[in-house]
């Protein structure tokens, strides 16, 4: 069978992957799909550095900005529309290119997906409303009695993921790490993915995320998370949503409640996205 080439061009965020992605699409035709999980919502799209208008005139870009904040988003999720987005591009006989940071979701569209049964919304909402009830520390202490071995690699203070692996437990009685302990499935067969990892050397990484967070302060962020967390306080977007941990937005949004200066606040961002960058950095290396 003749395979589809699917570009990926994945990183640490201000790697300069989108850059080098708009550059490859223009020279051959090709249509960017994003493959970063925070840059799928609408919101906060300079702090999220969602590409630009002008970069979105040049080629065309799918999956960025096409969710509200207050919609929770799976891997699982990514992988059906980017799957979607995969098949309408090569049926017009463009190029694919994937382009993130979000690593995992990456490598679960091209390796498939552990073999856990579809949740129920019920399941998921009950799941919810407990570390509602519970905070997410009490959350996080419960699942460890449930899923030790999940909980020694991930972040607790990631309540998506705390969520969903409570969840996968309250309807399968099964941990995930027994359902991660199985062979992916699912893995696309008619793609061929040609990936290419943007690692920058570390100080010139670090050097990138500085530069960037000014650059978005220059351009009006701090009034952009200054209107979202007025739709927060107004109860028009939960507190806790995905966009919530979008890299500098706490410090910033207690500098425009009040609580801390700005400088300090930009410190803090800068000091958040470079130790991020280092994560990424590490992941890729290991996992791709």
């Amino acid at each position: 069978m003749n395979k589809k080439t699917v570009n990926v061009i994945a990183g640490p965020t201000a790697s300069g992957k989108s850059a080098h992605a708009l550059t490859l699409a223009e020279k051959i035709g090709g249509v960017i799909i994003n493959a970063d999980s925070l840059q799928l919502y609408n919101g906060l799209p300079t702090l999220t550095a969602q590409p630009s208008a002008a970069d979105k005139a040049l080629v065309p870009h799918l999956l960025y900005g096409i969710t509200p904040p207050d919609i929770t988003l799976t891997a699982m999720d990514w992988r059906k529309m980017a799957l979607a987005a995969l098949e309408t591009v090569t049926e017009d006989g463009k190029v694919p290119i994937i382009v993130g940071g979000t690593g995992f979701y990456i490598k679960t569209l091209m390796e498939g997906l552990s073999p856990i049964p579809e949740i129920p919304n019920e399941v998921r909402i009950l799941s919810e409303d407990l570390m509602d009830q519970l905070g997410i520390e009490a959350f996080f202490e419960q699942l460890k009695t449930l899923d030790p071995v999940l909980c020694e690699k991930i972040d607790p203070q990631n309540r998506r993921r705390l969520v969903r692996a409570y969840e996968v437990i309250a309807h399968t009685g099964k941990p995930m790490s027994y359902w991660q302990s199985f062979p992916p499935v699912g893995a696309p067969d008619q793609y061929d993915f040609q990936v290419q990892i943007i690692s920058p050397d570390r100080d010139t990484l670090y050097d990138r995320c500085n530069t960037r967070f000014d650059i978005m302060v220059a351009s009006g962020v701090v009034d952009e998370v200054r209107h979202f967390d007025d739709l927060i306080m107004a109860g028009k977007v939960p507190f806790d949503c995905a966009l919530t941990h979008a890299l500098g937005f706490q410090p910033l949004q207690s500098h425009v409640r009040g609580e801390m200066d700005l400088d300090t606040a930009i410190i803090l961002s800068k000091n958040e996205t470079r130790h991020y960058a280092k994560r990424q950095t590490t992941w890729f290396k290991n996992q791709m």
